[in-house]
């Protein structure tokens, strides 16, 4: 009997035992599920956060290069780097709070360049616990980046049917980059009508056309493999219906034209270099990157911003190398704010900050000769645009080296690359060069 009070209470310390583990697991569990939670909820907040950060700098990013005066005048639209930081941050503040951040610091990791891309929000909300009378706080955190960068990185499809040049991107849908070109003016000028334009379709390979004929094999509205104008890179569906009769008198002032009657929704674009001809094949870039043929090496196709010492040159070589001469001023903007006695902390030299490997390859003895290196800029960017058919690319390259574009058709993994092909984007676009397709807001980290 004595054994078996014994064994009871020996039972009873147990059950106890396993009760107060099964506490004691029940407290861990439901702090790791609430911080989980939080986790989960900061993140969230993070993301959001950074995205609309990046978003007001895009509203607002064409602004800082325009004129601080025009004449004796200031201009409103002017706007300096600080104030337009601040419009990110808030705009990110603003929607972290909304989503349940209670601690959140905006910072901006390109800060010291003088058209800032990238936008970083972090979250430090400590989830706090209570058991057994005691409040613990488990530490959470949540961190992300938003930048704006060229459309899916840089121009990054190539074409392989009937079109086999490199491929934009616009709303998801490939095209033939002057088509892209082509369509963000009049996708503007629809925005501007109340319109809002959507790509259905773009281009399309003959494998692409093959599978969507068998499921609606009707010659009638879908075209036989081979036969499809689609497989040009110069075709779009657009949409939605609401925009048919704006389409149908505004297409042509931007080079489309309704393809058929009874499709309301196709257009195809009339205004640039022939199908499947060499120009065409590059993309119909040669029509927009060459100085001839875009005015750019006219002293009327130059920015506002480029000083009067330098206008000549940039034009010499726009004409020498058939290169855009409002492309030449960006980049020499973008590299050192025309400083020709510029070094780079990773060494690079002079106006257009050629490396010494690059600068000898190129003719270049010294790179701080500031006419001597916006020559030598302009035939590196003609032997870029030639062998990438894309600004993007291009720029890319001249920033990351040939190699690293190469690698992947894109601007490459670097932000720095990034964002560097963003600002030039940008400057050509506010000094209205018609090279520059819509920056993209997009999560990086």
């Amino acid at each position: 009997m004595r054994r078996l009070r014994e064994e009871r209470g020996q039972a009873l310390l147990i059950l106890v035992g396993a009760l107060a583990a099964v506490s004691v697991g029940a407290f861990v569990l439901g702090a790791v599920a609430r911080g989980v939670g939080r986790q989960g909820a900061d993140q969230r907040a993070a993301d959001l956060a950074a995205l609309a950060g990046a978003r007001a700098m895009r509203a607002s990013y064409e602004r800082l290069f325009e004129p601080a005066f025009l004449g004796d005048v200031p201009n409103p639209r002017h706007l300096e780097k600080g104030a337009y930081l601040s419009l990110g941050r808030a705009a990110a503040q603003r929607t972290g709070r909304l989503n349940g951040a209670r601690s959140l610091t905006i910072a901006f990791p390109d800060a010291a360049s003088f058209a800032p891309v990238r936008i970083r929000a972090e979250v430090s909300d400590p989830a706090v616990v209570e058991a057994g009378g005691r409040r613990r706080s488990v530490p959470i955190s949540a961190r992300a980046d938003a930048e704006l960068s060229p459309p899916g990185g840089g121009l990054t499809g190539w074409a392989n049917g009937a079109y086999t040049g490199p491929l934009a991107y616009r709303q998801g849908k490939p095209m033939r980059p002057d088509v892209a070109l082509a369509f963000d003016r009049m996708a503007a000028a629809a925005a501007a009508a109340g319109v809002s334009l959507t790509i259905n379709s773009g281009y399309r390979s003959d494998a692409e056309q093959a599978a969507l004929y068998a499921r609606h094999p009707d010659p009638r509205w879908v075209a036989p493999p081979g036969k499809s104008l689609h497989r040009l890179g110069t075709e779009l569906d657009l949409g939605p219906p609401g925009a048919y009769r704006w389409l149908a008198a505004n297409a042509r002032r931007f080079g489309f034209v309704q393809r058929y009657s009874w499709e309301p929704w196709h257009f195809g674009f009339a205004a640039g270099p022939a199908p499947c001809s060499p120009a065409g094949e590059s993309g119909g870039l040669e029509s927009t990157a060459g100085g001839e043929a875009d005015g750019a090496a006219s002293g009327e196709g130059l920015p506002s911003f480029v000083p009067g010492r330098y206008r000549a040159p940039i034009m010499r070589s726009a004409a020498r190398w058939n290169v855009s001469g409002a492309l030449l001023a960006a980049q020499l903007m973008a590299e050192s704010g025309f400083d020709a006695g510029a070094v780079s902390p990773a060494g690079a030299q002079g106006i257009a900050q050629f490396m010494p490997g690059t600068a000898a390859s190129y003719g270049l003895r010294n790179p701080f000769d500031a006419e001597a290196a916006i020559d030598a800029q302009a035939h590196l960017m003609s032997d870029l645009l030639r062998r990438f058919r894309s600004v993007p690319l291009a720029l890319a390259a001249y920033n990351a080296g040939p190699g690293a574009v190469s690698a992947c058709r894109c601007a490459g993994p670097y932000a720095e690359t990034r964002a560097y092909v963003a600002r030039i984007l940008a400057l050509l676009d506010g000094a209205g060069a018609p090279l520059a397709p819509p920056l993209e807001v997009r999560l990086v980290e």
